[in-house]
């Protein structure tokens, strides 16, 4: 995470624009949930916080959003007793500041800067302590993850970098007096498919900071959106927009830009296994045989198993790295996931078959088996943790005053 001291001159140059009604009303309250109240100050703190951390979107409604799901992870520690003492409390916002590359003492100091309290960042630390024990408790000892899962798990695809997609938005108000014209207006704009268009929509109607920029936002990794709006910004092609989103009192249009899926490891830290097999001819014969092959080898191993006896060299497993694998065999197999098959190579008058086994990183950066078991336990606990936290939601009392 880049060190947030860059970032303060400019935000503290937007705070009055940025959050105008929580400024003139810092005590009133925002929300109710579960009796529990969130003032217009912790909403515009919070918002002040989302910025330090190039948060996309509607900060002000984000931060509520945020807070409220932060009052629903309280009010179900506290029905489990759970209260974190001093000592977590102190672990928690060291660790959260050593993310930032800052210790404690520095990070309080950076945010403070921009206008974020102590007692701000305490909170929330406060509440994710809280819910992180809510979730052990409730879970822990409860997910088994199986050993097919972690063979999966062990291939290549768990180690690429995070999906980043490189966004333009468009935030439109959704009051009461404005919400027919934005509905009608967002209408138009998911037709939009040219970048300039968007761009300069964006410019002559949207309510966001962005708006001087075309609405444009850099790269932002797919993780950080909400669970909601990732499946369809995954489905798009660049130049495409989202359907209307409302959040609120605004609605959100997001125009995807490009995506970058680019792996993390360079070609010399990825191990490559692969089956090669040479089938005579390159006409009906041997398209029949590769035929056969697909429909009957669901693995490497099938494969082999499927392959007649003949001249040496007709088949072969091979391991290596990237790096040493011919260019183009190394071409086809990136085209492959594993146990698919590729058979566009030529070999004189045979056809090159290739089955891809497995792709994974060099011995070195492996994880073991039990780090994975972890990784994909968490993964698998973070996901029933969210679900709870929507029921919590939709058994609360959340009102608006």
């Amino acid at each position: 995470m880049m060190r947030l001291t860059a970032l303060i001159a400019s935000i503290c140059l937007a705070l009055g624009a940025a959050l105008p009604v929580a400024a003139q009303n810092p005590f009133e309250t925002r929300a109710v949930v579960n009796d529990r109240v969130i003032t217009n100050y912790e909403v515009s703190q919070r918002a002040l916080f989302l910025e330090l951390f190039n948060t996309p979107g509607d900060l002000e409604e984000e931060a509520l959003e945020r807070l409220i799901e932060e009052r629903l992870q309280l009010f179900a520690a506290d029905r489990k007793g759970i209260r974190p003492d001093e000592e977590a409390i102190q672990a928690g916002m060291a660790e959260f500041a050593q993310r930032a590359e800052m210790s404690t003492e520095e990070f309080v100091e950076a945010i403070g800067e921009a206008g974020v309290s102590p007692e701000s960042f305490r909170e929330f630390v406060i509440a994710g302590i809280a819910w992180r024990e809510v979730v052990r408790q409730r879970y822990g000892g409860r997910v088994n993850i199986t050993g097919a899962e972690v063979d999966r798990a062990m291939s290549m695809t768990a180690y690429r970098g995070p999906v980043r997609l490189l966004l333009s938005e468009i935030i439109l108000p959704a009051t009461p007096e404005f919400i027919e014209q934005s509905q009608e207006l967002a209408e138009q704009i998911t037709q939009i498919r040219s970048v300039e268009t968007f761009s300069d929509a964006a410019r002559q109607v949207s309510a966001a900071e962005s708006a001087e920029r075309g609405g444009r936002i850099d790269w932002v990794p797919l993780e950080n959106l909400p669970d909601e709006v990732r499946p369809m910004l995954l489905a798009m092609r660049p130049g495409e927009v989202t359907p209307p989103i409302p959040t609120g009192n605004a609605i959100i249009l997001f125009q995807l830009r490009d995506v970058d899926r680019s792996d993390t490891l360079p070609p010399d830290s990825i191990s490559v296994e692969y089956a090669r097999a040479v089938i005579p001819g390159t006409g009906a014969e041997a398209q029949a045989e590769i035929a056969r092959l697909r429909d009957g080898a669901d693995t490497c191993r099938d494969l082999g198993g499927l392959i007649p006896p003949g001249p040496q060299g007709q088949f072969e497993l091979v391991s290596s790295s990237l790096d040493q694998v011919p260019t183009d065999i190394a071409l086809e197999l990136a085209k492959l996931d594993e146990w698919e098959i590729s058979a566009n190579l030529r070999q004189g008058d045979a056809t090159v078959l290739l089955m891809l086994c497995a792709r994974t990183p060099g011995p070195e950066l492996r994880p073991t088996r039990q780090q994975m078991d972890e990784r994909l336990t968490n993964e698998r606990v973070e996901r029933l943790a969210r679900g709870y936290l929507e029921e919590l939601r939709a058994n609360a009392h959340i009102s608006f005053p």
